[in-house]
């Protein structure tokens, strides 16, 4: 059996999240844009040595994508992109945030809420790194060769620019405080399969 929940945030829930992320974001002031990568990602190492529910299991692979998209030499985030997606990141490196992690099953939901908002905020970006993603494996197959094992090929290299111009057109068109957009993909049901990305969260 199952069941189903629903959880509205209004605008002050909103605001309290977004300065929980905002204090977490200045506690990691000074360190390196590596160190706040391996930090979040701590998060994904903890939490695959228990047993998880779905719901939360599938947005740890989201904040793995958002974790590969910045480690990805072939995709080659730079400059502001960048920077929105660390600076996300740094949320997840908070020991002292909202639901203490240590707590059973229930410690990393304000994790999946987090994530979840993040993945709405960073929708171009995650959208665009997705389209490479199925574009390398695609192409690596019929060329014969393996996803993992293709580096900075002149193929890969236009359609990444080609991505990223159009990445940076949908944000532009969300404007300035448009809000958390369309949801990530999870909570509209709609079936997520990832293509090779040099992530670390392990399915089961």
């Amino acid at each position: 059996m199952s069941i189903t929940l629903n959880i509205e945030l209004n605008d002050r829930d909103l605001e309290h999240l977004q300065a929980a992320m905002t204090a977490a974001g200045k506690a990691v002031a000074g360190k390196s844009d590596a160190e706040v990568v391996d930090c979040a990602a701590k998060l994904l190492v903890e939490a695959q040595k228990g047993t998880l529910p779905d719901f939360i299991v599938q947005r740890l692979v989201r904040l793995d994508d958002m974790i590969a998209m910045v480690r990805d030499e072939a995709w080659a985030m730079d400059g502001e992109d960048r920077s929105r997606v660390i600076s996300t990141l740094a949320y997840f490196c908070d020991p002292d945030d909202v639901i203490p992690d240590n707590v059973a099953v229930l410690g990393l939901l304000d994790d999946a809420i987090m994530i979840e908002l993040a993945a709405r905020e960073l929708q171009p970006e995650l959208d665009a790194y997705d389209e490479f993603c199925d574009f390398r494996q695609h192409q690596a197959e019929r060329r014969g060769q393996q996803a993992d094992k293709v580096g900075l090929a002149d193929w890969l290299g236009t359609r990444r620019d080609e991505l990223v111009e159009r990445m940076h057109r949908r944000r532009g068109e969300r404007g300035a405080g448009a809000g958390y957009g369309n949801s990530s993909g999870y909570a509209s049901g709609r079936t997520y399969v990832r293509a090779w990305r040099p992530g670390m969260f392990k399915f089961r």
